[in-house]
């Protein structure tokens, strides 16, 4: 695990909980979850994708940690599906293996600014769309869930 995972780890929760991770998962923080903080996510190696979307008209900078990371500190098993859970209760099954292999990440900022949830926030799922034209299908569109609340792996 890399330094940015174990201070995530390390940390308890200071603020209102963001992010739930269940099922297949070997750290947990809460209940057999793990549950991860705003400040907990900041923690985790931070990214940015510039890439066009379909919920955008223009080119954005979305920034937030890897996916795979976040996959990590809650030690989530990659052979194991994800059931992605959105706050209006949207939800989308992924392999986890798209958070390893194509580097997705939990979009927490478009264009530097804080994602609200009426801007698609807390949590957005962000596919390097412009690195990978591949990506660019509705397979992977319907997998960009925005305005998560949970994972559960199983």
């Amino acid at each position: 695990m890399s330094c940015g995972v174990h201070s995530a780890l390390a940390q308890t929760l200071e603020g209102p909980v963001v992010l739930t991770l269940s099922g297949k998962i070997t750290h947990t923080n809460s209940d057999q979850t793990m549950q991860f903080d705003r400040a907990m996510l900041e923690a985790l190696p931070q990214v940015k994708v510039v890439t066009q979307t379909p919920w955008f008209d223009d080119v954005s900078e979305f920034e937030g940690p890897l996916a795979s990371a976040v996959l990590e500190a809650a030690g989530a098993d990659f052979s194991a599906n994800m059931r992605v859970t959105a706050l209006n209760d949207y939800s989308a099954v992924i392999p986890a293996s798209d958070f390893k292999d194509l580097g997705v990440i939990l979009a927490m900022k478009r264009n530097g600014n804080v994602l609200r949830v009426r801007d698609k926030g807390p949590l957005f799922i962000i596919y390097p769309f412009a690195e990978n034209p591949d990506l660019n299908s509705e397979v992977y569109y319907n997998r960009s869930v925005w305005q998560i609340k949970s994972i559960e792996l199983y």
